[in-house]
């Protein structure tokens, strides 16, 4: 491939530190990988359409590979990407959004993100039909953007978030290879294991508009239970081939179904496939 685009310093302030060498080679890749892929004709904000048709038995095969499986797996103090069957996680508090930047994350960028992450709540809690809010009170899903650099030494900001975070977790913020665009950290209590109250979403500031978008879109909707991707959903952010940048109707459906309250936390593949395939025949009567 040819060699990332040199692209223009973001707009700073005086306040804003300058950019190390780190990160700027980050930005530099990730220029060059959205201008691929949106040369391709990916990282889609159509939502799907004619050219990409599912039906009911697709929702519920769908939903059992994203929300009943999980996408890593802990090995020896690293997550590995390996996937195995689990159970349905999903929230019973609400969800109360923060969001914290990196230090060199510039004024327009802020701004930017905010937005977009106060509108994609509105959206999330009309899908789910469960409360998430953005910028009330104190935030139990934390939304970090940072800098490359930022990242690798936010081993003390992260004790401050008041979450439980084991070393693996901490390696996974901190040690994030480039390969991955973005992470989101579900935890739940020992009392109700399967039962999210915290999250912690890490996305790059280095990425472009389209990627960023795109990972706040995939990281946040994950971290309320659809926690795994496939590449045979369709059309899908929980997909790892970037067709779609944004969160698709498809997926909105798979967020209702997540949160019908015929559906409870815990449930295997097995135990709540009778009740998806109710379900998926519902929504889809309903959409027509």
């Amino acid at each position: 491939p040819a060699p990332p685009p040199q692209a223009p310093p973001p707009e700073t302030t005086p306040d804003t530190p300058a950019q190390s060498e780190a990160s700027l080679e980050m930005e530099r890749h990730f220029a060059w990988l959205q201008a691929e892929l949106l040369a391709q004709g990916l990282l889609r904000s159509d939502g799907g359409g004619p050219d990409a048709p599912f039906s009911a038995d697709d929702l519920v095969s769908n939903f059992e590979r994203i929300a009943l499986y999980d996408e890593y797996v802990l090995d020896r103090g690293r997550f590995v990407a390996r996937e195995s069957e689990s159970v349905l996680r999903r929230w019973t508090r609400p969800v109360r959004i923060g969001v914290r930047f990196g230090d060199g994350v510039p004024p327009e960028q802020r701004r930017k993100d905010m937005r977009t992450i106060g509108i994609y709540a509105t959206r999330l809690a009309r899908a789910t039909g469960h409360p998430v809010s953005f910028g009330i009170g104190e935030p139990n899903f934390h939304v970090l953007i940072l800098r490359e650099d930022e990242r690798r030494s936010y081993r003390r900001e992260l004790a401050d978030l008041g979450i439980a975070l084991s070393e693996g977790d901490i390696a996974g913020i901190l040690r994030m290879p480039r390969s991955t665009l973005c992470h989101v950290f579900g935890f739940s209590g020992v009392v109700e294991p399967n039962v999210y109250d915290r999250a912690v979403a890490v996305i790059r500031a280095e990425h472009p508009d389209h990627l960023r978008r795109a990972c706040i879109h995939e990281e946040l909707a994950q971290g309320l239970g659809l926690a795994n991707d496939s590449r045979r959903a369709r059309p899908s952010i929980f997909n790892d081939d970037e067709e779609f940048g944004v969160l698709t109707g498809h997926d909105e459906l798979l967020l209702r179904m997540l949160y019908d309250p015929r559906l409870r936390p815990g449930m295997t593949p097995d135990e709540a496939r009778p009740v998806l395939e109710q379900l998926a025949r519902e929504l889809l009567a309903g959409e027509g």
